[in-house]
């Protein structure tokens, strides 16, 4: 999946249907309307928190921003992913399956390197997280609590605060991730 240009031809979209300037955006997302330019031009590979924030200023998805929208049915390889970096390249975001009205949630495969780490912004009020460790160990914090978790162990959290993720330990952690935001 080509994601700079999901990320291009969506956030301008979005933007567009919303009806904001670039300078309206930039005000709401927190985001430099130059930023934002090249972005929606296709000529910057923005990071997660990036895209957090423009999300949340314009109130949508994280993935109505990465979702290629021109498919009806997707098998996602591997092979084919593309990963959003992160903390010099230790946290991995691969969006999987967007959001969309009829299932008010969104899936991503996570990937910890040894090191890495994450804060997140709140989401949108009344999100939810939903993950399950596959490998590794991972500290997951959501607004003063912290969790340890490890290989085969889930949680859910109000994902409406502000929230983080970090390796616990010296091997690759990975995880399964879903949001889901109420209607």
């Amino acid at each position: 999946m080509d994601v700079t240009g999901a990320v291009a031809a969506n956030a301008r979209e979005i933007r567009e249907s919303k009806g904001l300037t670039l300078d309206r955006a930039a005000a709401l997302t927190g985001v430099s309307r130059s930023m934002l330019a090249q972005i929606e031009k296709g000529e910057v590979n923005p990071t997660i928190s990036v895209l957090w924030k423009i999300a949340t200023g314009y109130k949508v998805s994280f993935t109505s921003l990465v979702e290629n929208r021109n498919n009806a049915a997707s098998i996602l390889r591997e092979s084919d992913s593309q990963p959003l970096e992160e903390d010099g390249g230790r946290y991995l975001n691969y969006p999987l399956f967007p959001f969309n009205e009829s299932r008010l949630f969104e899936t991503y495969r996570i990937v910890i390197k040894a090191g890495g780490s994450l804060s997140a912004q709140a989401h949108l009020k009344g999100a939810e997280e939903y993950i399950t460790v596959f490998s590794g160990r991972v500290e997951i914090y959501a607004g003063e609590e912290s969790f340890l978790l490890s290989k085969g162990d889930s949680i859910r959290f109000a994902a409406d605060q502000p929230h983080g993720y970090k390796n616990a330990g010296e091997d690759t952690a990975e995880l399964s991730m879903i949001i889901y935001y109420k209607p």
